[in-house]
């Protein structure tokens, strides 16, 4: 069998975000079989235009996502909440990539959404808007494979989520799901 390839895309642009150490620490527990990489440049992919969007004229950029995202088996978003909703990065990725409409990188590509933020309430409305915009853009979401991580700041103050036995288990428990899901969506 082929390795599986999840692509996992943060929806922080800060190099130490909590989101980017879970994203690291859902690299490091992948399972035999199953490779998940970090996408890096979110920040240099231009706000979505239609003007820009043109045959000859996407940014490279963009058009390197594009890329990514078809060349996955499936994605991983790992959304903060930003003033109660999806990052702007992040949204931006889903916009670019639900282009051309119809027939987008992201239609019909298995999605999980993990959220996290410091507040006990962990994302949740960042992580609805999410899951709601990639519904939206044609994807594949698989809400079995949804983890939420409230309270980050003191959750993570000892120790990074790469060295939290709970969060390595709920993180493997998602990719699990995730494989499963490309399965169904495959079927």
């Amino acid at each position: 069998m082929s390795q599986t390839r999840i692509l996992a895309l943060v929806g922080s642009l800060r190099a130490a975000s909590i989101n980017r150490q879970l994203a690291e620490a859902a690299a490091q527990t992948a399972p035999s079989g199953v490779e998940v990489s970090i996408y890096e440049g979110l920040g240099d992919i231009p706000f979505y235009n239609e003007d820009l969007d043109v045959e000859g004229q996407v940014p490279a950029a963009a058009t390197a996502l594009r890329a990514a995202i078809a060349d996955a088996d499936a994605l991983l978003l790992f959304v903060p909440e930003y003033n109660g909703t999806i990052p702007a990065a992040l949204k931006n990725v889903i916009d670019w990539a639900s282009r051309p409409y119809g027939v987008g990188a992201i239609k019909g590509k298995p999605t999980a959404v993990i959220s996290a933020s410091i507040s006990a309430n962990a994302a949740k409305w960042a992580h609805g808007d999410t899951v709601k915009a990639l519904g939206v853009a044609g994807a594949a979401v698989v809400e079995d494979a949804t983890v939420h991580f409230g309270g980050v700041g003191q959750r993570f103050a000892e120790a990074t989520p790469s060295q939290d036995a709970e969060t390595i288990a709920e993180l493997a428990g998602a990719i699990r799901e995730l494989v499963t899901g490309i399965a169904q969506v495959a079927a």
